[in-house]
């Protein structure tokens, strides 16, 4: 298989930069092709804007939809984004490894999505959920939290975190037609003892070894 690891976390050392080298190499070590956009190490802009668009249909009033569509057909997207469109073309698997910042993703890979998951590449109108343009692909989210489970569960104060999930499974990832499969959840990671994160990365390397 081919897998895209889309992670997003600024320290090289952290438990979430152990968990992408941990992704990649137990992926390797079974035969499978592995690529790894580092947003913070890319230095990613997550700015959705007009200069996307290198060839706009209409220069007056900037209108995304119908200037995405025409820039699929005519591949005249910025090169950031056409260079991430071709890793996710490549991919058969998704992975979004990221720390839970607010309850949601970090504000560059929310970027990434509105940049590169444009209308004509990941969906249309008409071409949603079960006919996403992103249909035959599947997609894992493996994420820490900074509090533990508790925090995270049904009742608890931050509230489930399924339910926190959802905007990022369901309606992203299923809405541009991927298959999201349950994802991989490590709670209260930074106050981890070395056993327990040793612990974890074990449990990973089981998960993916399964797939």
């Amino acid at each position: 298989m081919h897998v895209l690891i889309i992670c997003a976390h600024p320290e090289p050392s952290s438990f979430n930069a152990a968990l992408r080298n941990t992704a990649a190499e137990t992926l390797k070590k079974q035969g499978h092709d592995v690529k790894i956009s580092d947003l913070y190490a890319m230095k990613f802009d997550p700015v959705f804007k007009k200069e996307d668009f290198r060839s706009r249909t209409n220069t007056r009033v900037f209108n995304p939809y119908p200037e995405a569509l025409h820039a699929c057909e005519t591949k005249s997207f910025a090169p950031d984004i056409l260079s991430e469109m071709e890793k996710v073309r490549w991919a058969d698997i998704l992975i979004f490894q990221f720390p839970v910042w607010f309850s949601s993703w970090p504000a560059v890979m929310k970027g990434w999505i509105d940049r590169v998951f444009q209308a004509g590449f990941a969906f249309t109108f008409t071409q949603m959920y079960g006919g996403g343009l992103l249909k035959g692909k599947k997609a894992i989210l493996i994420v820490t939290t900074g509090a533990p489970e508790v925090v995270y569960s049904k009742g608890g104060p931050a509230g489930d975190i399924h339910m926190l999930l959802q905007p990022i499974s369901h309606a992203t990832c299923e809405a541009a037609g991927l298959e999201v499969l349950p994802p991989f959840i490590v709670f209260n990671a930074a106050a981890q003892t070395e056993e327990q994160g040793k612990a974890e990365i074990e449990r990973l390397k089981k998960r993916l070894t399964s797939l």
